[in-house]
């Protein structure tokens, strides 16, 4: 936001305090939610887009439908901070675990990156 006066007015209008979809994980101040690509299909896309930013080789950013992204994020009163994402295929032939990994710059050498790893190979333990 440009100036405080735009947050200011935006926090007042915007309800959205988590990310859509559903928790489902939680450990002291870090949640995970699994979000649906078919069902908050703009959220998606913004994400894909927010990870090309940080992303030179990001080529998919509409076409979220057959996704699902878990979305992790730092909890606190104000709410649910955004810290990074992976995102999977529904049904993938070859049984990848994630397709897309990001975490944000200020979040990064925090342990966010290896925990988003570990946990996308718990869900594959979880289902097979």
């Amino acid at each position: 936001m440009k100036t405080e006066a735009i947050l200011a007015q935006h926090m007042r209008k915007c309800e959205w305090r988590n990310p859509p979809g559903n928790e489902i994980y939680r450990d002291n101040n870090v949640s995970v939610f699994e979000v649906d690509g078919n069902i908050s299909r703009i959220y998606c896309q913004n994400l894909c887009l927010i990870a090309k930013l940080f992303l030179d080789h990001k080529t998919l950013y509409y076409d979220v439908e057959p996704f699902l992204f878990y979305v992790v994020t730092k909890n606190d009163d104000y709410g649910f901070h955004f810290v990074g994402y992976f995102s999977k295929e529904k049904y993938s032939q070859q049984k990848f675990n994630l397709s897309c990994i990001v975490t944000l710059p200020c979040y990064q050498k925090q342990g966010f990156g290896r925990f988003l790893i570990d946990f996308s190979k718990s869900l594959v333990s979880l289902f097979v």
